[in-house]
């Protein structure tokens, strides 16, 4: 459904992005944030359901900046690749890849014509929560296992729009007391935690659990219906 574009951003940087545009009436937009392993086929899975669900998806490469190109399974090779990836953009001068993702905004915006929102998952995730909190055009953000989201320095940050976060129990990347004191501080977002274990919403890793996949999605989808209507 979806293919490659490429986006420019503010500062003249051109990087492809995956878009994927409704058959039918569009609802509104949803900016697709990608895990470690770069915008590939479950990344391009999840825009496209979106865009069966009549919503614009935008998947913006953000590694782009320090490699073309990503596109990582789920091997502990891939994860190690993922890693450096995310720390060589991570160390990039502000605003690096968040770049990339306002472009990512305004183009979901431009060509829906609606209400935009965001959704992220793992380091997507905590890209997604920094994106409601510092970056125009949003009017709703979706969480997934943001890693990071709970250090002092992500909790100190206000979100400019509604935002849901989804947590695993079984997730020994962000301890489950993280997320609740978390959420403890951030009374206004709306925290689901589910029986399951990072990346469980990713039926191309051993961790994808099915129930919690689809309670989450179902979760989102009203979250967005809600928000970008």
């Amino acid at each position: 459904m979806g293919n490659f574009v490429n986006l420019t951003s503010a500062d003249g940087f051109t990087a492809p992005a995956w878009v994927a545009v409704p058959e039918g009436p569009v609802r509104g937009a949803i900016v697709v944030l990608q895990e470690i392993f770069g915008v590939n086929s479950h990344i391009q899975a999840v825009a496209d359901r979106f865009a069966a669900r009549g919503y614009v998806a935008v998947a913006p490469s953000m590694f782009a900046r320090v490699q073309a190109d990503v596109n990582l399974g789920y091997t502990s090779q891939d994860m190690g690749s993922g890693m450096a990836l995310k720390a060589a953009t991570e160390a990039l001068p502000a605003p690096g890849a968040m770049a990339e993702v306002q472009a990512a905004i305004v183009h979901a915006a431009a060509i829906s014509g609606g209400k935009v929102g965001i959704v992220g998952f793992c380091w997507g995730g905590l890209m997604t929560w920094r994106a409601a909190c510092t970056l125009p055009g949003l009017s709703a953000a979706v969480s997934y296992y943001g890693g990071g989201i709970t250090s002092d320095e992500e909790v100190a940050r206000q979100p400019k729009c509604p935002v849901m976060a989804h947590f695993a129990r079984l997730d020994h990347w962000i301890p489950v007391d993280g997320a609740e004191a978390f959420g403890r501080a951030h009374p206004e977002v709306q925290l689901h935690f589910y029986d399951a274990d990072h990346g469980f919403n990713c039926d191309q890793r051993g961790s994808y659990d099915e129930a919690s996949a689809m309670k989450a999605r179902d979760r989102s989808l009203a979250f967005f219906d809600q928000h970008l209507a």
